[in-house]
């Protein structure tokens, strides 16, 4: 039987404090160039992206994500994840990949978010007020205290009941600017999670010693950063190679192409992250088809043990 877990089943059993367990497990035991897949294709109005297989040693599953990005639709996002077990391919279940999506970008966002902003960093600039920037004031103060909120979107509605809901949630005071550079320049932390194709901040809109975690470059053309602020920056990614070929650094200049560690590196003490509390640092992953396992496994179990989704014989 397959277990069909639907995204209210998802969030009833998913927590954020085991998700980020799972997350910094996988990151520190990912090693080299796996043998992982991430393809994107351009449709008119959206993309299809696949990612597969994902895999992390000592679970005992693998996934395989189907999504349809389509920007202007409600939601925007659309999938399935497909866990499979590994010895035998048996389909175990099949979970809503928008909302394994959100919950593992948002909470390895909070996490590299973490590890790379000073120790001092407190006030936070959300630009997008989308699904997964909610994950990562979700996962953030899981780590570390936020006193302070400040969030711009192009839909002010959207971004006015974000601020709510996430101060009065937090208890920290919450404003809406009038735009992205308004946002970020008081924050010790910037969050972009938009479906930006040109770059919303540049360097002189983010001061000295802060640190950016961008979301939305996770394909080719899309852009939330400019040149000039990756430049000064010191970058730090989840993948190396995709980062280079369809992340951030794909439509930067060749100098600043390269960069300065992943994440996986920085948890294991094989590169450095933040060097000094001047520097400027961005976070910039694609997302991994591994990030999608440790979320759904931990879903997977998490449901049969509390008895949600619903058996389906596939076969039948």
């Amino acid at each position: 039987m397959t277990l069909l877990l639907s995204r209210s089943d998802l969030e009833s059993v998913l927590d954020p404090g085991t998700c980020l367990d799972a997350l910094r497990r996988g990151f520190t035991a990912a090693t080299g160039r796996s043998t992982a897949r991430r393809v994107a294709v351009p449709l008119p109005g959206g993309s299809a992206t696949a990612l597969l297989p994902g895999l992390v040693a000592g679970i005992p599953a693998y996934t395989v994500k189907v999504n349809a990005k389509f920007p202007d639709a409600r939601p925007a996002l659309r999938g399935v994840v497909c866990l499979h077990g590994l010895d035998s391919g048996e389909l175990l279940a099949l979970l809503d990949s928008a909302t394994v999506t959100a919950w593992r970008t948002g909470l390895a966002a909070a996490l590299g978010t973490h590890v790379l902003a000073r120790q001092d960093a407190r006030s936070v600039a959300v630009i997008g007020a989308g699904a997964q920037a909610e994950l990562v004031l979700r996962g953030l103060p899981e780590l570390r205290e936020v006193t302070g909120l400040t969030v711009y979107d192009t839909a002010p509605d959207r971004a006015a009941d974000f601020a709510h809901r996430h101060g009065e949630r937090l208890g920290v005071p919450a404003a809406v600017a009038p735009s992205a550079a308004a946002a970020a320049a008081g924050a010790d932390v910037v969050v972009t999670a938009t479906w930006a194709r040109q770059p919303v901040l540049y360097a002189a809109d983010v001061r000295p010693g802060a640190h950016v975690t961008s979301l939305g470059a996770d394909e080719p053309g899309k852009a939330e950063l400019g040149a000039d602020l990756l430049r000064r920056a010191r970058v730090v990614v989840d993948d190396r190679q995709l980062a280079a070929e369809t992340g951030a650094l794909a439509g930067a200049e060749p100098g600043v192409r390269e960069a300065a560690g992943t994440l996986g590196e920085v948890l294991r003490g094989d590169a450095p992250g933040r060097t000094g509390d001047a520097e400027t640092t961005v976070y910039a992953p694609v997302g991994l088809p591994w990030q999608d396992l440790a979320v759904g496994w931990a879903a997977y179990r998490a449901a049969l043990a509390a008895g949600r989704g619903r058996e389906a014989d596939l076969l039948a």
